[in-house]
């Protein structure tokens, strides 16, 4: 059932939009219980409420009239992520190469977030083409900016626990024993 009453499918792609966004703030919850650095959980912990919110405007399948933004996820959330971003890539080295996620357990869970971000990003997108005019164009930008500071994040997870990212050499890359 959706927030205004309706009765829908559990397989509804709107439930599972709104579900996979529930999944992705489940993920960060879980990375927010092994991160020591305060500061990163503070991060981590407003971007929970914000994916709260962002859940409700996705289980509002016609947002009121008076609601011109589209939603509570807005603006000024896409605006904030974009700052957080800027940031925390001050403080880092400098990204020359792919990396292999993971890292400290921080950081691998929140590459995990990250992926399931990008899942919700893809769901929402088909679901904004099933229904054209919902108001969902900031929650998709805020959703798109979300993963790249989760990417982001994570690497400031292990750069502040001394750990490096690993690089990836390519397709042809080989480890021992392998």
């Amino acid at each position: 059932m959706l927030l205004d009453g309706t009765r829908v499918e559990k397989d509804d792609l709107r439930i599972e939009t709104y579900g996979t966004v529930d999944e992705l703030n489940s993920g960060i919850g879980l990375a927010i219980a092994e991160c020591k650095d305060e500061k990163l959980r503070m991060v981590l912990e407003k971007l929970q409420r914000q994916l709260l919110d962002l859940g409700a405007d996705l289980a509002t399948p016609h947002p009121s009239a008076s609601d011109s933004a589209g939603g509570s996820v807005g603006e000024e959330e896409v605006a904030w992520a974009e700052g957080q971003i800027d940031a925390a890539t001050a403080e880092l080295p400098v990204l020359k190469r792919l990396i292999v996620p993971g890292g400290g357990v921080t950081a691998a869970r929140l590459h995990v977030a990250r992926t399931v971000c990008r899942r919700a990003e893809r769901l929402l997108v088909r679901l904004m083409k099933r229904e054209k005019g919902g108001g969902l164009e900031t929650a998709l930008v805020y959703l798109n900016r979300l993963s790249d500071l989760l990417f982001t994040l994570a690497r400031l997870a292990n750069f502040r626990e001394g750990r490096q990212d690993v690089p990836w050499n390519g397709p042809h890359e080989t480890t021992q024993g392998g």
